[in-house]
């Protein structure tokens, strides 16, 4: 009976409802007429429900998405292919791709009869406003029969996604940031003096290419010597950002999570531009420490399209592995809300003497709309608090509010001039 219901359109459920009246009328009444016009009734819903039932639709659904990462904003084009995985032909199918919200309508089409083992590829256009990563599939298909009694809804498994990558704002003024050099690894990198062409002399080692051997300086020293090319050191940066729910406002598009994620995004483009060895740092529980770094952009962005809120203990975790990465020097970087007084002292220590320390607060009261732009004391209080906590240990500091954008919140606080007066 369930089935019945699930499968009978309005129109079907009335002519079944008005057949089995009239031929129970018919019947009483004694009037064959009215009799056979139930029974004909009767047997069309029966014979529309075979109909639409004579196919098991066994389809094979695949699908392409080309570019699988795109930018906010861009064109990603999906390709779908449907295969008939039966010997009987399929009917004429309704086809409607499920897809997340935020890559527009649910594209729909029909899809003609297919012999067996016949494809059939479909292609439509997605794009994304927001960040993340959306979702495509399953494939959902109704099939009607000529009369319109019956409906048949099946959903085809197979799915894809689109990675959204959050933008990436051009930001300026990062020269003031390159004192604190620090080391990349275990072994840090020997520094040319006068670029990257110049050449050290040292005494030769077993195994050196005689090719090398530097002929005046073993004249003048009198012992064997070899050059040796240097490299410039690559300057350590490490971005931190805060996804801690508490410490963010708003919701969708205007949160101040989703101004740092571009934030974090921008800031680790640019520092990779300006020759710097980046280590993102972001909460990840799904891993041993709760904490996931990438040292590339490519992989950066990836992660920070995955981003979401979390709990105060993921801020602490990457708190705690940050220390492994700025023992040794380097600029840090961090991209959030306000943090406790012990957390942010925790953040404070992150930098070294003669090494740089940025950050980039939010207040979160001011983000998320008209209701939310009004000013909480308490939250602004507590992303001042935080700045003060970082400048007493030397930070650069500033507080950013929904009007802020991140290419004028970074200038602000590493411009030469806000540099010198701080």
């Amino acid at each position: 009976m369930q089935v019945l219901r699930r499968t009978l359109t309005t129109r079907g459920a009335s002519f079944a409802g008005s057949g089995v009246v009239l031929v129970l009328a018919g019947v009483l009444l004694g009037q064959h007429d009215v009799t056979r016009v139930g029974v004909l009734l009767l047997a069309l819903t029966a014979v529309s429900l075979v109909v639409v039932r004579r196919h098991g639709l066994h389809l094979e659904v695949s699908r392409s998405v080309l570019p699988g990462r795109v930018a906010i904003d861009q064109r990603s084009v999906v390709t779908v292919r449907v295969r008939n995985a039966e010997a009987a032909p399929t009917p004429v199918l309704m086809a409607e791709e499920s897809i997340d919200y935020a890559l527009g309508d649910r594209p729909r089409f029909v899809l003609p009869s297919l012999r067996g083992g016949v494809s059939q590829e479909v292609q439509y256009t997605v794009r994304s406003h927001t960040r993340g990563v959306h979702h495509i599939g399953p494939l959902h298909v109704r099939v009607r029969d000529p009369f319109g009694l019956t409906l048949r809804t099946a959903a085809v498994s197979g799915h894809a996604e689109v990675v959204v990558l959050p933008r990436v704002v051009p930001l300026t003024a990062g020269r003031s940031l390159g004192s604190g050099i620090g080391s990349e690894g275990s072994i840090p990198h020997m520094v040319a003096l006068h670029g990257e062409d110049d050449q050290t002399v040292r005494e030769y080692r077993d195994g050196d290419d005689l090719r090398r051997i530097h002929w005046p300086a073993t004249a003048r020293t009198g012992d064997l010597m070899v050059r040796q090319e240097d490299r410039p050191a690559k300057r350590r940066a490490v971005v931190l950002l805060d996804t801690r729910a508490e410490g963010h406002g708003g919701s969708g598009r205007s949160s101040s999570l989703e101004w740092c994620v571009t934030t974090a995004a921008s800031v680790t483009a640019h520092l990779v531009e300006g020759a710097h060895a980046v280590h993102l740092l972001t909460a990840d529980p799904a891993t041993d420490t709760g904490t996931r770094h990438d040292s590339t952009v490519e992989r950066a962005l990836d992660t920070l399209a995955r981003v979401r809120l979390g709990s105060t203990d993921d801020m602490r975790s990457v708190l705690h592995d940050a220390s492994a990465l700025t023992g040794q020097g380097g600029l840090v970087v961090y991209v959030g809300g306000p943090l406790g007084d012990d957390d942010a002292h925790t953040l404070a220590a992150l930098r070294q003497p003669g090494s740089s320390g940025v950050a980039l607060v939010v207040e979160p009261g001011t983000f998320g709309g008209s209701r939310s732009r009004r000013r909480d004391p308490g939250a602004s209080d507590a992303a001042e608090a935080t700045t003060a906590t970082l400048r007493a240990s030397g930070w650069l500091t500033t507080v950013v509010d929904a009007a802020t954008g991140p290419a004028e919140a970074w200038s602000a606080v590493v411009s030469s001039a806000l540099v010198g007066a701080r």
